[in-house]
C-alpha cells in the first residue's frame, strides 16, 4: 500500500513543478525613473570571496544599470575537484560556462531518482557498513556540461555543480530578479543547502551583515536561552532546532549537527578529497554530442506533436514524459560550427532561445554567443523586446550606445571581465580591436529579437529611396548608395579601421 501512496504523492509534486514552472513566465517591470540612465559604465566585479576551492565574484546588484535590466550577475571559478555546495535561488537564473568542464545536478521534486547503484557497486562498501536494510545509493540525473554551454536554472530549484576536469571552471550566471516567479523583492537571495556560506551580493555597506554574524558568533559562544541547539552556519538547516533536524530525518542529533555546518570555514566551493564518487555514465564528447542531438530531436518532435494537437483541439497530456523530469536544460552555442549567422571575414553568432531550449519559455530568458575577427564589425542595431547584458569573454571591443534622445550613453572599450548593460530600443554598435572580440549577451526575454540600422536586411534597407532622401536632404544617388552599399546582414569588415592602418603604415 505505501508504494501507490508514494507515487501519488511524487505524481502530485510532478504536477504542482509543472505548473509553478508555466505560471512563471513574464517579467516585472522595474521601478519609474530606473532606466533613466545618462551615461553607461563597463562594470567590474564588486565583490570577491574566496572559498576553499574556488572564487566567487559579484556585481553590485543596486548598480542602476543592474535596476534597470532587473537582473544580478555572479561569476565562479571552480577549480579542479572543487564543488559547488547545494543551492537553490528567488529568480530563475541561465549560467555560461566561459571554460572548463564539469557535471551538474538539478534536483526536481518529485521526479524519479533514475540513476541508480548497481549489486556491483554496492558490493564495494566496507562489510561493517553493509546490512539487509542497507539501501542502494539513487539519485536524480547528473548533467555534464562543458565550454560554451548555457545552462537553465528555474527559480527555487536547488542544484550543485562539480569541475571533474583537469582546469578551473569559470561560469557566468545572471540571475532575473524582475521575473514573476521571484515573489520576494528584488534582491538576488541565494539559499545553500549546506556550508556555511557568505552572502554573494552582499552592498559595500555591510554594517547590518557583520551585526547579523557578531550575533551568531555570540550566541554560539554564550548560548542564549533557546538558542543552544541551533547552529552558526548560513545555509537553511543552521536556523532549526537540532532536535527538530534529527526528528525530521531520523538521525540522532549529533547528525543533526553536521547539516547546520558549525565551524565550517570552507565557504561554498568545497574540494573533495580524491574524485566525486557518484552514480554517471561515462561518456566521451563524441557520445555527449550524440545523446544531445537525440534529446533535441525528441523535443522537436514533441514539439511539433503539442502544436497538431493544439490545431485540432484536442489535450496533449499522456503523463510523466511530458513533465520537467525529462526537460533538456542544455544547449551549447560556443562552438563555432553551432553558429546562426556567420561571415567570413567577419565572424559569428550563436542564439539560443525558447526555440532550441523549450525550457527558456517559462524561464523568459535567452542568450546569444558572438565572435568578431580582428577589426571586425557588429552593424549599429537596437533590441526590440529585452534588454541586453553583455559579459567580455575574450579580448576587447571599442563600442557605442545611444539613448532616444540620440545621446552618446557609452563610448568606450569593453574588456574581457567586464560587463555592460544595453537596455532595450537603444542603439548600438561593437567594433573589434586587432585582438578579436568574444562575448556572451544575456537577453531578458525568451526569444529575443534583434533589428539592424544597415546592411542587407536593416531598417534602413526597407525604407523607399524617395523617403530617405527627404528625410536625410540628400540627393536620390546617395539615398540609394545607403541602401545598398553594405550587402552583409549583421557582421562585416570594418573599411574605416582598416583605411586608417594603411594611414598608418603609410605615415610610418
Amino acid at each position: 500500500m505505501a508504494k501507490p501512496i508514494l507515487l501519488s504523492i511524487s505524481l502530485c509534486l510532478v504536477a504542482l513543478v509543472n505548473g509553478c514552472l508555466a505560471q512563471s513566465g513574464g517579467r516585472q517591470q522595474p521601478r519609474f525613473g530606473e532606466c533613466k540612465l545618462k551615461r553607461l559604465v563597463a562594470l567590474e566585479p564588486s565583490n570577491r570571496i574566496e572559498a576553499e576551492a574556488g572564487v566567487i565574484e559579484s556585481w553590485d546588484p543596486n548598480n542602476q544599470q543592474f535596476q534597470c535590466a532587473g537582473v544580478a550577475v555572479v561569476r565562479r571559478t571552480i577549480e579542479p575537484n572543487g564543488l559547488l555546495l547545494p543551492q537553490y535561488s528567488n529568480a530563475p537564473q541561465l549560467l555560461y560556462i566561459v571554460k572548463g568542464r564539469g557535471i551538474t545536478g538539478v534536483l526536481f521534486p518529485g521526479c524519479p531518482e533514475t540513476f541508480e547503484e548497481s549489486q556491483q557497486g554496492q558490493s564495494r562498501i566496507r562489510p561493517s557498513l553493509r546490512s539487509a536494510s542497507f539501501q542502494r545509493d539513487r539519485h536524480q540525473k547528473i548533467r555534464h556540461f562543458r565550454e560554451g554551454d548555457v545552462i537553465a536554472f528555474p527559480a527555487g530549484v536547488a542544484h550543485w555543480c562539480y569541475n571533474d576536469g583537469d582546469t578551473p571552471v569559470v561560469a557566468v550566471a545572471l540571475m532575473d530578479t524582475t521575473n514573476n516567479a521571484n515573489q520576494l523583492d528584488q534582491n538576488p537571495r541565494n539559499f545553500y543547502l549546506a556550508g556555511n556560506p557568505d552572502d554573494e551580493f552582499r552592498p559595500q555597506g555591510q554594517q547590518e551583515y557583520e551585526q547579523h554574524r557578531r550575533q551568531q558568533q555570540h550566541q554560539q559562544r554564550h548560548g542564549e536561552p533557546g538558542q543552544q541547539q541551533r547552529g552558526s552556519g548560513n545555509n537553511v538547516f543552521s536556523g532549526f532546532d537540532a532536535e527538530f533536524l534529527a526528528d525530521a530525518f531520523n538521525v540522532d542529533t549529533e547528525t543533526a549537527r553536521r547539516l547546520q555546518s558549525n565551524h565550517d570555514h570552507r565557504r561554498s566551493i568545497v574540494r573533495v578529497e580524491g574524485n566525486l564518487q557518484v552514480i554517471r555514465p561515462r561518456w566521451s564528447r563524441e557520445e555527449q554530442e550524440l545523446e544531445d542531438r537525440r534529446e533535441r530531436q525528441r523535443e522537436i518532435e514533441w514539439e511539433r506533436e503539442r502544436r497538431q494537437s493544439r490545431g485540432t483541439g484536442e489535450r496533449f497530456d499522456n503523463g510523466l514524459e511530458e513533465t520537467v523530469c525529462t526537460l533538456r536544460l542544455r544547449e551549447n552555442i560556443g562552438d563555432p560550427s553551432r553558429a546562426d549567422i556567420y561571415t567570413e571575414q567577419a565572424g559569428r553568432i550563436s542564439t539560443v532561445n525558447s526555440q532550441n531550449l523549450p525550457i527558456l519559455r517559462w524561464l523568459q530568458l535567452s542568450a546569444e554567443r558572438g565572435a568578431l575577427y580582428s577589426d571586425a564589425l557588429y552593424v549599429p542595431h537596437w533590441n526590440l523586446n529585452a534588454h541586453s547584458v553583455v559579459y567580455a569573454i575574450r579580448g576587447r571591443a571599442e563600442i557605442q550606445v545611444v539613448d532616444h534622445l540620440g545621446q552618446t550613453v557609452f563610448d568606450d572599450d569593453l574588456r574581457e571581465g567586464q560587463l555592460l548593460t544595453i537596455p532595450q530600443n537603444f542603439g548600438v554598435v561593437k567594433r573589434a580591436t586587432s585582438e578579436g572580440f568574444e562575448w556572451v549577451a544575456f537577453k531578458t526575454n525568451e526569444n529575443a529579437m534583434i533589428s539592424p540600422l544597415a546592411g542587407r536586411t536593416s531598417a534602413i534597407r526597407a525604407i523607399p529611396e524617395e523617403v530617405l532622401a527627404n528625410a536625410f536632404q540628400i540627393p536620390r544617388e546617395d539615398a540609394r548608395r545607403l541602401k545598398f552599399s553594405r550587402q552583409e546582414t549583421f557582421l562585416a569588415r570594418s573599411r574605416s579601421r582598416s583605411s586608417t592602418d594603411i594611414r598608418r603604415v603609410v605615415e610610418a
